[in-house]
Order: C-alpha cells, then sequence, then structure tokens
C-alpha cells in the first residue's frame, strides 16, 4: 500500500488550506478529522483529484503514513491538543514527529514537549501566521524542537512557507516552546500594529472630517511609503472601499466597534510582566479591546459624561501628513518592545533566538508583514546584541526627525477628546526610555519608608535603610557582598541587582 508524506488532523479552514498547500507542493498527504462529514465534503469538493488521502479513524490515519511519521495538528488549543496526542500516541513509534499548528500557549508546548520526548517521539511547537489565505498560498512558519526535527521537516516548511527575496519564510526557531513564544509576541506585535491604525483612523475621521473615500486614498497612499508599506495598512484601505448593500453606507461604519480577542495578546502581556519587560504599546492594545467590548456602558456613559468636541483647525494636509510620523515612530517603540521581549525570553529560557531572522521570516506571509521589517532584519544583523531598536541609527534618527510631529498629534487628540492611548504610549516608553533619571527614585524612598524595602544611592555603593520619621535623622547601611557594583558608576542597577536586594529584605 503507498504511504502518504505527511499527515494533517482538523479540517477546518486553516487545516484544509495547509493540506492543499503541502499536497500542492509535492508532498501526498493523509487527512483526520474527527467527524466524518467534513473529511467527507473535503474530499468531494476542494481534495478532488489531488494526492490526499482521507482517513475515517485514527488507527488508519496513523497506518496510511510513511516513516517516520510527520503529523501536523490544527485542533483548538488547550485541551483538545492534548485528546489529539493522547489518541496519537500509542500508534506511534520512536522518531516519529507531532506537530502542533496552533495558537498554544507556550507552556504547553514546553510541557508537551517534556512528556513526549523521553519515549523517542518528536514534538514541534510551531506559530503558523498569515490566516486563511497564508495557509493555503504560504504562511510565515515559526517551529520550535529539536535541531534534529526541525531538519526533518525543513524539506516541506521550506517549500509551503511564503518566498520572499532572501529566502522562505520559516526558519528554526529553537527549542522547546520557542515558536510558540515567538508566534505569542507576533501576535502581541499584531494587536499593537492594529490599534496604532484604529487611532490614526480615528483621528483622521473624527477630527479632520475625512469620509470613506477620503480615508481609502490616505491609507492606499502611506501604503506606498518605504515606512508603512504593509499588509495591515493595505487591508486597511481596501476595507474603506466596501459598501454595506443593505444601507449603502461604508460597510466599516455599521461594524459594531467592540473588538474581540482570543487571549494570545494577553499572553504576551502577562509574559512580559513575569520578566520585567515593558511593553506599553501591546498593553494600550489590549487594553482598548477591552474597553471596546464595554459598548453598552459606554453608550450609557456618553450621555453623562462630557468632554471637549470639535475638529482641527489647522492645515488638514500638513495634519495628515503629523499622524503619518505619529503612526511610524509608535510603530517602531511597538516593534522595540517585542523584540527586546524576545531578547529576554531568548536569554531567560534559553531559547537562543536570532532576531535578526525572525524579523526575515516576518518578511511574508504573515499579518505584519511589512516593508520595514527589512531594517529591523539589518538593525539586528549589523549587532546581534542592540538592546533596543531605538538605538539603532536608522530608527533613533527617524525618531529624532519627526518626534515634533507625533508631539503635536497627542496633544491635538487630548485636547479634542480623542483618545489615542497606543499613540500615548508608545510616545511614553520613548520618553521614559530616552531619559537619564526618572522619579522612581521616589517610588522606591516611599517603598523604604512604608516597608523598609532599601534603596541604592547614587554617589556609593552599597544597600540602605532609612527611618523617614522626622524625628529620626540618620540612615543606616547594610552589607551586601551578593550586590557587587562590578565597576559599574555608583548608581547603576541591574534587574538582577534589585531583585537581590529585595529578597535581601524579605530575609
Amino acid at each position: 500500500m503507498t504511504q502518504q508524506s505527511f499527515g494533517l488532523i482538523g479540517l477546518a479552514v486553516m487545516g484544509e488550506n495547509l493540506a492543499l498547500n503541502v499536497e500542492r507542493n509535492g508532498f501526498p498527504i493523509a487527512v483526520y478529522n474527527r467527524t466524518p462529514d467534513k473529511t467527507d465534503v473535503f474530499m468531494a469538493q476542494r481534495a478532488q483529484g489531488k494526492q490526499v488521502k482521507a482517513a475515517y479513524s485514527i488507527e488508519d490515519f496513523v497506518a496510511s503514513l510513511e516513516r517516520p511519521r510527520k503529523i501536523l495538528i490544527m485542533v483548538k488549543a488547550g485541551a483538545p491538543v492534548d485528546a489529539v496526542i493522547n489518541q496519537l500516541r500509542p500508534l506511534l513509534e520512536p522518531g516519529d514527529i507531532i506537530i502542533d499548528g496552533g495558537n498554544s500557549l507556550y507552556e504547553d508546548t514546553e510541557r508537551r514537549t517534556k512528556e513526549l520526548e523521553p519515549s523517542g517521539l518528536h514534538f514541534v511547537g510551531m506559530g503558523v501566521s498569515g490566516g486563511e489565505e497564508g495557509a493555503l498560498n504560504g504562511p510565515s512558519l515559526m517551529p520550535g524542537s529539536s535541531k534534529a526535527a526541525y531538519d526533518e521537516l525543513a524539506p516541506i516548511w521550506t517549500k509551503i512557507a511564503a518566498q520572499v527575496d532572501d529566502g522562505p519564510c520559516v526558519t528554526y526557531i529553537g527549542p522547546g516552546g520557542a515558536g510558540h513564544y515567538v508566534k505569542m509576541v507576533h501576535n502581541g506585535i499584531e494587536y499593537g500594529d492594529m490599534q496604532l491604525i484604529a487611532e490614526a483612523y480615528d483621528l483622521l475621521k473624527n477630527t479632520l472630517g475625512l469620509n470613506h473615500n477620503q480615508l481609502h486614498e490616505v491609507f492606499a497612499e502611506w501604503n506606498t511609503t518605504e515606512e508603512l508599506d504593509s499588509y495591515l495598512i493595505e487591508i486597511t484601505a481596501d476595507i474603506f472601499k466596501k459598501i454595506d448593500p443593505d444601507t449603502g453606507n461604508a460597510l466599516v461604519d455599521v461594524v459594531l466597534d467592540a473588538a474581540a480577542q482570543k487571549g494570545t495578546g494577553r499572553w504576551t502581556v502577562a509574559s512580559a510582566l513575569e520578566l520585567g519587560v515593558s511593553i506599553p504599546t501591546m498593553i494600550a492594545a489590549v487594553n482598548a479591546r477591552i474597553t471596546s467590548s464595554q459598548k453598552e456602558e459606554r453608550v450609557a456613559a456618553s450621555k453623562v459624561l462630557t468632554g471637549p468636541t470639535g475638529k482641527y483647525e489647522g492645515d488638514t494636509k500638513a495634519f495628515i501628513g503629523k499622524i503619518r510620523d505619529a503612526l511610524y515612530c509608535s510603530k517602531i517603540c511597538s516593534y522595540a518592545q517585542g523584540m527586546e521581549l524576545l531578547s529576554v525570553a531568548s536569554r531567560d529560557f534559553n531559547y537562543g533566538l536570532n532576531l535578526g531572522e525572525i524579523a526575515r521570516i516576518w518578511k511574508g506571509g504573515c499579518i505584519i508583514r511589512a516593508r520595514f521589517l527589512n531594517k529591523i532584519k539589518q538593525a539586528f544583523d549589523e549587532n546581534p546584541s542592540l538592546p533596543n531598536l531605538l538605538l539603532a541609527p536608522e530608527f533613533k534618527q527617524t525618531i529624532l526627525d519627526r518626534q515634533d510631529a507625533w508631539r503635536e498629534v497627542v496633544i491635538q487628540a487630548a485636547k479634542l477628546g480623542i483618545p489615542v492611548p497606543a499613540f500615548s504610549a508608545s510616545l511614553d516608553y520613548f520618553d521614559s526610555y530616552r531619559r537619564d533619571r526618572l522619579p522612581q527614585n521616589l517610588t522606591q524612598a516611599q517603598r523604604d519608608y512604608f516597608g523598609a524595602h532599601t534603596y541604592l544611592r547614587v554617589d556609593k555603593p552599597g544597600v540602605f535603610h532609612t527611618d523617614w520619621t522626622p524625628a529620626a535623622q540618620e540612615s543606616t547601611q547594610t552589607s551586601t557582598p551578593e550586590v557587587p557594583l562590578d565597576g559599574k558608576e555608583p548608581g547603576t542597577v541591574a534587574p538582577e541587582e534589585v531583585k537581590t536586594q529585595e529578597a535581601q529584605t524579605q530575609r
């Protein structure tokens, strides 16, 4: 019996499209779905005449695959993935490979890897970005696994991935949950991108009064620029052209202003908080979706809570240009935050991420694909240890040149009562990062006052505690050999030193 090169479980739209992509690129495929009716429809319609073999039991599905078996699971993240793995596990042999292509939490991928690999099975947690179209015609793939498993699958991945000028949009990401972690952060950046675009739209529509045709023209023009040429800007321009047949109005105007989310944005925020990485643009984007979902409350509040209203009274064309500059500067900050989060996670989780290569595989197929990812790749290729994208010469100069426009947009939005949480968060991030002294000296003094949490000084080494009550006059120094300054300037504090300091206080 002829056996198939690859297997796929789960025939929702993403699964179907990936199956057809694999088959079209020369790899005969076996498919299985929990409900046979779904399999029948797929085989009778989209898979008709193709090298696709249907299986109606998990046993027949496994038996139809050549060794080592390569099985891609495309089911809902969480318990359904574990259920499929538990069905497969007794039927597989050492060397076989299970791939989870859903939006699984990276911690689940780490757990599954540890459970499966001692028995000789390979487990791959692979982020897949590009939506339905990408799955069919070429997605961005982010596989995390052992290098041996990746090498076994690479001939397939490199064929089915999106193709850009410098290769297929897939690379070996790293071990364990690395692939799903990178996909999670990709989605966090996506949240930020989408919120920034929404804020630009809000300003163009409600402070300048642009109609849907004018909005289409603005975003279409922006999409021709090196800075903003991207998939999300492209589809935004398309959205403004769509007319609702029921009302004759722009369809976007009758879409309810309540954005849903599936969890990857929240996961990104939670991970950043755990790792101590500042990602305010992405946090603002998640918060904006949460606020948008409170539609009934907002409608009621709008009747009793007043604020400024009105239109921008300056030069419309010039202000459109300033909004474009604010969008680009904020976008740079959002990607800077995402890349810093990947860098810290790579260090803490031993992923060994190549940030330049990650930027490269995001150039095609995925939702955040954009021309300016070339500049991000170049920045990390030139300096792999770059601590923050804001310090790369290209991006540093861009923001220095455009920050006045960015600031004016945020000021005008506040004056006119238009919320721009992601624009503002990005600007705050930039202003915080560029300052050599922040007001958290007061925060730390307060912590020492009410909780004896101690503090460091800018002028000499050591850890100090003061009795801050008016009658007290002296501070006491605590000996802290565990917190060396390592030759740094007095007052220079690394995150690990702060953690050590707090641990000493707790002791």
